[in-house]
């Protein structure tokens, strides 16, 4: 299996939807439905302080960061298949972006909880793009 590709041979549909995808899993994974109190908790989050920025740019810019973060995944992903993608997503989720937010957590003084809670959803949110990418070629 050639595991290359270069960015003419991109599904960019399945890009646009893998990074999508995080912000579905997103705002699962933190409403009040799973993880939105402890979260807030371990985050230090007071939801009744002001905004220091809008929504709009907050938003826009998680989504030109997710929409980057499925084009390097689908650039990583080549020509592979679903479980290819999934692994892959996976390995790099918990890997690289999990563990990394573990490294500056230990060094901000912040709690295992806050490791598993932000960790975990990059983990769940790579799997899936992987996932996505890989499958629909």
């Amino acid at each position: 299996m050639d595991l290359s590709t270069s960015i003419s041979d991109l599904n960019w549909l399945a890009v646009f939807t893998a990074a999508v995808s995080t912000f579905i899993i997103g705002g699962l994974w933190y409403s009040p439905l799973m993880f939105m109190k402890a979260w807030l908790e371990v985050g230090k989050i007071d939801r009744d302080e002001p905004k220091k920025r809008s929504d709009i740019m907050v938003f826009g810019f998680a989504f030109l960061f997710s929409f980057i973060i499925a084009l390097n995944l689908a650039m990583f992903i080549g020509d592979g298949d679903a479980v290819f993608g999934a692994t892959a997503g996976f390995l790099a989720g918990l890997g690289w972006v999990a563990l990394a937010i573990g490294i500056i957590a230990l060094f901000e003084n912040r709690s295992v909880k806050y490791i598993l809670i932000n960790g975990g959803y990059m983990v769940v949110a790579f799997t899936v793009m992987g996932l996505i990418l890989g499958a629909w070629k």
